[in-house]
């Protein structure tokens, strides 16, 4: 039994050589492409904008604040004493 393999790759057709180089010319399109990348923007913002909402959600329930804003609120429409 031979238990040794041939690892030459095997000769490939003219039209192979086509379709494999046309497979590499898109994939290397894809890679260097920065389509995409608007999306992962978007992404990161949200993300940092629900953080922020979070974070004033979290003040905003304090009391001592909350009374600050009713304050300042009340005084700007002319309701304060």
């Amino acid at each position: 039994m031979d238990t040794t393999r041939d690892r030459t790759a095997p000769a490939r057709s003219p039209d192979q050589q086509t379709a494999a180089g046309e497979q590499t010319r898109l994939l290397a399109q894809r890679i260097s492409s920065d389509e995409g990348a608007t999306t992962a923007e978007y992404a990161i913002t949200t993300l940092a904008a629900c953080g922020l909402a979070a974070l004033l959600v979290t003040l905003l329930k304090s009391e001592t604040l909350l009374e600050l804003v009713t304050g300042v609120i009340s005084s700007a429409f002319g309701l304060g004493s």
